[in-house]
């Protein structure tokens, strides 16, 4: 029994990998990065389908990480995704002056909390 025990350890602390994605776009004139924290999302399609943008024209960089970096200028807290049930955390960088966008945003069609820092 011992020897099972730190197998099942190493197995417990790879399912909190992931459980985050920083999404970095690029175009011309558009550079984008923000954090998805998942709260509520089944893992697969965590991975699969949220952190897999298809966002055309652009270029797209998504790396999985445990939590999301210090840094974000605002935070979108228990932002609810589309039409379903699930809820994650949106951490927002680059420019600060995009909060009087993203504020309302989260507010009223995630039906989140805005957090500014």
């Amino acid at each position: 029994m011992r020897r099972l025990l730190p197998l099942a350890l190493c197995g417990l602390s790879g399912l909190a990998w992931g459980e985050a994605c920083v999404v970095h776009s690029q175009a011309e004139r558009l550079d984008v990065k923000v954090c998805q924290q998942n709260r509520s999302i089944p893992p697969n399609l965590f991975r699969t389908g949220f952190c897999q943008p298809q966002l055309k024209g652009q270029k797209v960089d998504v790396s999985f990480v445990e939590q999301c970096p210090t840094g974000a200028f605002g935070v979108c807290r228990n932002a609810r995704v589309g039409g379903t049930p699930y809820q994650q955390d949106v951490h927002y960088y680059g420019v600060a002056n995009d909060a009087a966008y993203l504020k309302p945003f989260c507010e009223q069609q995630s039906k989140g909390v805005w957090m500014a820092y």
